[in-house]
């Protein structure tokens, strides 16, 4: 399993890269068929954000479904370790939806397979050293647009129903995902409205 671990606008020290290491071992243990994991680093320059300045993305590509997790906090090592505690809840429903699906169960419904996704709250942070968290190196970005394009993403097209689009969602952390209906055939959107409720946007003909 590669661990690939970049700064969107920080420099990225050896010491923390190998923090990160250590940390995601453990992520093996429910899908041994990990391909790579990408940690992002993304520091918030308002300074009212000072409490939540600093996040961390983590994105497992495997055979199966891409699974996603985020976090901030005031520093890198708080981000990292409340996005593993989410990672590690995701990866625990997929690997357990994997198990049904292999046996003569019926496969859990998208409510019982998600409901503490989105609510599960992530264990105590430990906490830095001040010398850790003053080793990252912020990046100057030269931007004279107002708004800007940060992410550009393709998706596999590959149709599905609802309810796997809504499982799907939730293994990423997103309010939306967009997919190939199977049953219509159309481009649709599953999106998150108030609480346990779902939405189903589709293109018409």
């Amino acid at each position: 399993m590669d661990i690939v671990v970049k700064g969107r606008n920080v420099e990225v020290p050896e010491h923390y890269r190998q923090h990160v290491a250590d940390k995601l071992q453990k992520v093996e243990r429910y899908d041994h068929k990990l391909i790579r994991v990408d940690v992002e680093l993304f520091h918030e320059r308002n300074p009212r954000q000072s409490d939540h300045c600093q996040r961390v993305e983590i994105t497992c590509v495997s055979r199966g479904p891409v699974i996603r997790a985020e976090a901030c906090a005031a520093d890198f090592y708080s981000a990292l370790d409340a996005a593993i505690a989410k990672l590690d809840s995701r990866l625990s429903r997929a690997a357990d939806r994997r198990r049904v699906h292999r046996g003569r169960h019926a496969p859990v419904s998208v409510a019982a397979a998600t409901a503490s996704l989105a609510f599960t709250q992530p264990e105590r942070a430990s906490v830095a050293t001040l010398a850790d968290v003053e080793s990252f190196e912020l990046v100057e970005e030269q931007n004279d647009q107002p708004w800007h394009i940060v992410r550009e993403k393709e998706h596999p097209g590959e149709p599905m129903t609802v309810d796997d689009a809504l499982f799907h969602m939730e293994l990423l952390g997103h309010d939306f995902y967009l997919f190939n209906d199977k049953e219509s055939g159309r481009p649709s959107v599953v999106y998150r409205r108030k609480a346990y409720d779902y939405g189903v946007m589709s293109l018409g003909a």
